[in-house]
């Protein structure tokens, strides 16, 4: 799995921050440079942004497309302004949000969920068309075991609670490396 570091994670938090404001009309007087080797990978990352510790917008790709600069840009636009749980971000809430970026591990197949470890782990459940993610962090953020975690990743794919244990339904974890802004005093 890729690890920034801290100066590498605050850059890719400003390029974030950057791209909303830029979006809002907002400037932001910040040149950022990416010629880090590690910029150059490619691998799944999620923008997640909050306002007073309540979700705001979480959207991301699960499998390395662009490089990750690019892909925090998509993924900072699309958490924002677009995904479907809430209106648009406005102007009025940019001073408000905090963002959290999570940048994934390579996909894997769980062969028994013993293997998954709560707080390490994020899930992806998938039957048929329907397939839900929950990043490692939301049973932290929830209180959860691991059934709970499995039963709300069935709930996020439109599935019933105990989909998991059905013959046809596929279930994989990541690891993801997660740092935001209020974790590195930006907010």
């Amino acid at each position: 799995m890729i690890e920034f570091n801290k100066e590498q994670q605050l850059k890719l938090l400003k390029l974030a921050r950057k791209t909303i404001a830029g979006s809002l009309g907002i400037s932001q007087d910040s040149e950022l440079d990416f010629g880090d080797a590690i910029f150059k990978e490619k691998c799944g990352a999620f923008v997640t942004l909050h306002i007073r510790g309540r979700l705001r917008g979480c959207i991301g790709y699960i499998q390395g497309v662009k490089t990750i600069p690019e892909t925090i840009v998509d993924m900072s636009t699309a958490s924002a302004f677009k995904d479907p749980r809430f209106p648009p971000l406005r102007k009025e809430e940019f001073d408000h949000i905090d963002i959290e970026i999570s940048v994934l591990s390579p996909i894997e197949a769980v062969k028994n969920i013993s293997e998954i470890k709560v707080g390490c782990d994020g899930l992806i459940v998938s039957r048929g068309f329907n397939s839900g993610l929950l990043l490692p962090q939301v049973p932290v953020e929830q209180g959860w075991d691991r059934d709970v975690f499995l039963e709300n990743t069935c709930y996020k794919a439109g599935l019933p609670g105990n989909a998991w244990q059905q013959k046809g339904t596929t279930i994989e974890k990541f690891s993801a490396q997660v740092f935001g802004e209020v974790e590195l005093g930006l907010r």
